[in-house]
This record gives C-alpha cells, structure tokens and sequence, in this order.
C-alpha cells in the first residue's frame, strides 16, 4: 500500500517565527505525521522577519522563475527551502520582494493589519499550488493552517479542481480565530479570478470579513479541525450544522495524542467520497 501524501501549508511555523499555538502545531504536527509512515510536504510564507542565514534558506533556482497574474498585475515567485534537521524535514517559503521582504508579520509598527494582506493571502495560497505543481507531487490530503492559506480550498475546487495534481486531493482546515476584528476589501474577489472560477463560486466572498473567509474555507474543506478553543457564534453555529467530519479541538501534548487523531483523520477523509460544500 502506497505512503499518503499530506500537504502542510501554514502562515507560522516555528522556529522561523516566534511560538504560536499555530506555529507549533505547524512545526510539530508533519514530524509525527511523517513518523507514522506518511509522506509530507511542508509550506509558509518567507517573512522578512526570517533571518535567512541563520536558518540556511536558499533559493530553489528550478522552481522559482515564474510569474503570478493577480488582479491583472504580474508577481515573480520565488521559492526557498531550509531543512529542520532534528525533524528530518524540509520547509519550502513561498517569497516576493514586493509582498514578503518588509520586517514584520501581518502588522506593521504601528499593530495596524497591512493593507495588502489580502494580496499576500492570494499570492502565498496560489504560489503554494503551481510550486506543487512544478515539484509533481500529488498530494492526497492538504493540511491548511490560519487564515493566510484560507484560499488553498477554494482554488482547490474551483480553478484547479481539473488538474490532476489535485483532483483526488482532500482538504483539511484549521481555523485559529486570529484577527477576528479584521476585514478584506471588497477588491478581493476581484483577485480570485481566474480560468475555471465562476460568478457563483465568489459569492462566498461577496462580504470579506475575516469570519466569512474562515466560514468559506470550512464550506470548501472536506474535513475541519477546530485549531483553538475560542467560541465565534457563527462559526460555532456551521460547526455544529454540518454533515463534514470535525475533529474537536484538544491542546497539543508530548504523548502523540494529536498526532495519531490527525492521522486517522486524513485516513477516514481518504476512504470517503470529497465533501460537497453546505
């Protein structure tokens, strides 16, 4: 029986960024994954917080070199990589000049939210994908972690639904709350087009705010994880709703409880049939 290939992607991952609940998880959780027998592939943005040398990025020169078309607007993506050698595992950094060289996260000195997350969001979820697709490897689950890969579901299954790369690929969300008081603009579905998007599929996003787009991203998902105990009524209230499996929200511990829950998660989503949204 051939390995599962598990997808991570997430905007945190320690020890590149400072510890998070999310950044942890995103570290940890391939590890165990990977000890249990399945294959992975882990991604995160490369943040100018990033010191490159200290954690021996480097570029790789044959995946980098192609253009990303985001509301009309050409976007070079450049792809690096470090290795956490105590994990035995390597991390690929989705990079721009434009959107990732700035020194700091999603704020800036002032904690105001950037004003082009959104564009960062778009460039990070799409770059993910077409390096995926340049490395050949096709991914049987896709692990996604905060709201900054929120979009991997929907291009998913919409612009990408036909490639074979993700055709049979089962989608997985975390959903951490963070920066629940922030809203996108309206621009923003705008920026999700293109071939094989329709009017209808960008109705999800007709009302940007940071709720909507986690909601989106759990009605496009096979499968949710509740990455945190924070209550949000309307989130909540689609949990509590939906016919998609739910692994409930439980900390992260030394025993591998979590890892081996992930685990058979991915494995159920596998026997099943892709979630239709609701």
């Amino acid at each position: 029986m051939k390995k599962a290939k598990v997808l991570f992607v997430s905007q945190e991952i320690t020890p590149f960024l400072e510890v998070t609940e999310v950044s942890n998880i995103a570290r940890r959780l391939p590890q165990g994954v990977q000890e249990r027998g399945k294959e992975i592939r882990t991604f995160m943005p490369r943040f100018g917080v990033i010191n490159e040398r200290r954690n021996q990025l480097h570029e790789v020169i044959r995946l980098s070199g192609m253009n990303l078309i985001i509301d009309e607007s050409d976007h070079p993506l450049i792809i690096k990589v470090a290795s956490i050698q105590s994990a035995r595992m390597q991390v690929y950094f989705i990079d721009n000049e434009e959107y990732f060289q700035r020194k700091n996260v999603f704020r800036d000195a002032k904690k105001k939210f950037h004003k082009d997350n959104e564009d960062r969001m778009v460039f990070f979820c799409r770059g993910v994908l077409e390096t995926v697709k340049k490395l050949g490897w096709a991914p049987d689950v896709i692990h996604c972690h905060g709201w900054m890969t929120s979009l991997i579901p929907f291009f998913v299954k919409t612009g990408y639904k036909d490639d074979p790369m993700f055709r049979n690929s089962r989608i997985v969300y975390s959903s951490y709350l963070q920066d629940m008081e922030e809203n996108f603009t309206p621009n923003l579905v705008k920026k999700l087009k293109m071939d094989g998007v329709t009017p209808d599929d960008l109705k999800l996003y007709k009302e940007p705010s940071m709720a909507n787009v986690h909601l989106a991203a759990m009605k496009l998902s096979d499968g949710i994880v509740r990455g945190c105990d924070t209550k949000h009524s309307a989130l909540d209230t689609y949990l509590k709703k939906t016919n998609k499996p739910v692994l409930q929200y439980s900390p992260f511990d030394d025993d591998g409880n979590f890892v081996g829950a992930c685990s058979d998660f991915y494995d159920e989503l596998l026997e099943n049939e892709p979630a239709l949204v609701d």
